[in-house]
C-alpha cells in the first residue's frame, strides 16, 4: 500500500461525508449470516443473525477514483475491536479499495447491527469467547472466500478482534494467506493485576452478575470527550463520535463481567505454547507504545512464543 495519500485531517469530516462515504456506498453489499457455532470448538449455534458489510474492489474501480490501483489483489477480512462496528473502518476500507483489495467486515456478536444478548445498548456480553472465533472463521470461509475468489485472502484484526484473529491463525493456520494484528488484545489491560481481575469477575459470575456492567465503566455519553484518545487525531475521533450519536446500534461502550471473564479466558488459551506452535500464517503485529486498552507485554510474549514454535511473525512498535 505504498503511495496511499492519507485524508487531510483538517478537512476530515467534509472529505469523509462528501467523497469517501458516497463512493463506499456505490460498492457496498450488506448481508446477514446465522451465528453458526462450531462442533470442533465445542460451540453450539446461537439465536440471532450477524450483520456484515462488504466492499467490492471491481465496482470501486468502475468509479474511476483518482489514485486507485486498478488491479485486484485479493480480499481483506476485518475483525474489529471492542465496542466498534463496520462503519468506523470507512477510512481504512477506502485505502484498501484504493490499493486493489475487496474488504469484508463482520460485526461481532453484540456489536453494531449483529445479534445482542443484553438489552442495554451500551453493554457487551458474550457467553463464550470461542463464539467470536467460530463466527469469524465461518464468515471468512464463506463470504471472505467468495470475495477473494482465486486471489489471496488476508486478515486485518484490531484490538479485541486482534485477539480473535490471533486465535484464528492458531486454530486455522491455512485460512488466511497473511495476517495483520493491530494492537491485538492478547490480554486486556484492566487497571489491576490479571490474577486479581480473574478473582473479581469469577466471583461476579458465580453470583449471577455476568450480564452486569463491570465496575468502573459507564453507559455511552452523548458528550464528546477525548479521554482515552490522548494523542489521537481529534477530527477523526469527532467523526467517529458523530456516527455513534446518530445510531443507537453503534453505542456499545462498556464491558460486562461476563465479557471480561471471556476476554481473560481467550488470553489464557491464545498464549499457550501449544497454540502458538500452530501458527503458520505470515503475520505482522503492530504495537502502540501508549496503549491503555491492551497489554503490550502479552503481545511481546505472543510474538516470542510464535517464533519459538517456528512461526513467521514480525512486530513493529509505534512510540
Amino acid at each position: 500500500m505504498t503511495g496511499v495519500t492519507l485524508i487531510d485531517e483538517f478537512r476530515y469530516g467534509q472529505i469523509m461525508d462528501a467523497t469517501v462515504l458516497p463512493a463506499l456506498d456505490e460498492c457496498r453489499e450488506e448481508g446477514w449470516m446465522e451465528s453458526p457455532g462450531n462442533e470442533g470448538l465445542g460451540i453450539p449455534a446461537a439465536p440471532g443473525r450477524l450483520h456484515y458489510e462488504c466492499y467490492d474492489a471491481t465496482r470501486f474501480d468502475d468509479l474511476n477514483v483518482e489514485g486507485a490501483a486498478a488491479r485486484f489483489r485479493g480480499a481483506i477480512v476485518i475483525s474489529h475491536g471492542f465496542t466498534e462496528f463496520a462503519r468506523k473502518y470507512s477510512e481504512l476500507i477506502w485505502y484498501f479499495l484504493l490499493a486493489g483489495y475487496s474488504v469484508c467486515v463482520l460485526e461481532h456478536r453484540g456489536h453494531g447491527y449483529s445479534a445482542r444478548d443484553v438489552d442495554n445498548p451500551s453493554l457487551v456480553w458474550i457467553d463464550d469467547w470461542r463464539r467470536y472465533l467460530a463466527d469469524l472463521v465461518r464468515f471468512s470461509e464463506t463470504v471472505g472466500q467468495r470475495y477473494s475468489g482465486s486471489h489471496p485472502l488476508f486478515l486485518f484484526a484490531h484490538s479485541m478482534g486482534g485477539g480473535v484473529g490471533a486465535a484464528a491463525i492458531e486454530r486455522f493456520p491455512t485460512l488466511f494467506d497473511k495476517a495483520v494484528l493491530s494492537s491485538p488484545m492478547i490480554a486486556p489491560s484492566t487497571g489491576m493485576p490479571l490474577w486479581f481481575t480473574r478473582l473479581v469477575v469469577g466471583c461476579a459470575q458465580m453470583v449471577g452478575l455476568g450480564r452486569h456492567r463491570a465496575l468502573g465503566h459507564d453507559d455511552f455519553s452523548s458528550e464528546f470527550d477525548m479521554t482515552g484518545y490522548e494523542g489521537a487525531c481529534e477530527q477523526r475521533v469527532r467523526w467517529y463520535h458523530e456516527q455513534r450519536l446518530h445510531d443507537v446500534h453503534y453505542q456499545t461502550y462498556s464491558p460486562t463481567y461476563g465479557w471480561v471473564h471471556e476476554a481473560l479466558a481467550m488470553s489464557k488459551a491464545t498464549l499457550r505454547q501449544s497454540a502458538c506452535d500452530r501458527v503458520e500464517t505470515p503475520t505482522l503485529l503492530l504495537q502502540a507504545g501508549r496503549d491503555v486498552w491492551v497489554r503490550n507485554d502479552a503481545q511481546n510474549r505472543f510474538v516470542r512464543q510464535v517464533k519459538l514454535g517456528g512461526g513467521d511473525i514480525d512486530s513493529r512498535r509505534f512510540p
